[in-house]
């Protein structure tokens, strides 16, 4: 796992895959920094998301928390017309690789999500989880790990403890937005 990082203020991508190696979401993102929890990426309004079969503008600001253990990557959003606050996607292996522009994960379905209003919060995609755990043969050792890590995260989220509180994320959206960047600013490799 490096160590580099760019400058803040820098372009660089995101790459999720799944567990069998295929490619998932490729987030253009700008690094922000870190703190105690980890380095914070951000997704400004327009910059893209794709995916095989998907692909679409960011239609609000985000910031990405990825911790040093790299199991998983926690999601902020600043007015999401749904409501969605937190989306965290649990994770395998999330580090940064030999190119310091370039960040890269494996999606292990479950997410934590928390919905402004009645909806709350719940760990979602256990229809997808299951399915998966099936096709691509996960160890029972990880999946132990992330069934526990699920409902650890659900709960901290529910109680916004740091850094699932929004005092913590809104700091690192106000510095992506600080940076005054849109859809025509993206430079990435």
């Amino acid at each position: 796992m490096s160590t580099a990082r760019p400058e803040p203020g820098t372009p660089m991508i995101v790459q999720w895959r799944k567990w069998n190696g295929s490619p998932h979401w490729r987030h253009e993102s700008v690094y922000l920094g870190a703190d105690r929890w980890g380095d914070w990426v951000g997704q400004p309004t327009g910059w893209r998301s794709h995916r095989p079969g998907r692909d679409y503008p960011a239609g609000n600001p985000n910031v990405t928390l990825l911790p040093p253990q790299g199991d998983f990557a926690l999601t902020v959003n600043r007015r999401h017309p749904k409501g969605m606050r937190i989306y965290i996607d649990l994770a395998w292996d999330v580090r940064w690789s030999d190119d310091p522009l370039l960040a890269t994960g494996i999606d292990m379905d479950l997410d934590v999500v928390r919905v402004e209003g009645e909806r709350g919060t719940w760990v979602d995609d256990r229809d997808e989880w299951a399915e998966h755990s099936l096709r691509y043969a996960y160890p029972s050792d990880v999946m132990t790990r992330l069934e526990s890590l699920a409902l650890d995260l659900e709960d901290r989220v529910r109680s916004r403890v740091a850094p699932f509180d929004d005092a913590t994320a809104d700091a690192w959206l106000d510095r992506l937005e600080a940076l005054g960047l849109d859809a025509g600013s993206r430079r990435l490799h």
